[in-house]
């Protein structure tokens, strides 16, 4: 089985969903520009709850 890949911008607490006229885009605050959901980049910085679930799978709790 292979293992959950968190890291991604939709689990960043950076990320931010911006709802338009148009429709929903995403955006990075910390960087300034739009983003999708799937991107990774270095600053990557995991919301609490996904500090919870990488702590949960390291310590082997299923």
């Amino acid at each position: 089985m292979k293992d959950k890949d968190f890291h991604c911008c939709a689990t960043c607490r950076h990320f931010k969903i911006e709802k338009k006229s148009v429709g929903i885009t995403y955006f990075c605050s910390r960087l300034g520009y739009e983003t999708k959901t799937n991107y990774k980049f270095d600053c990557w910085n995991p919301k609490e709850q996904v500090i919870k679930l990488l702590n949960k799978r390291n310590s082997g709790i299923s």
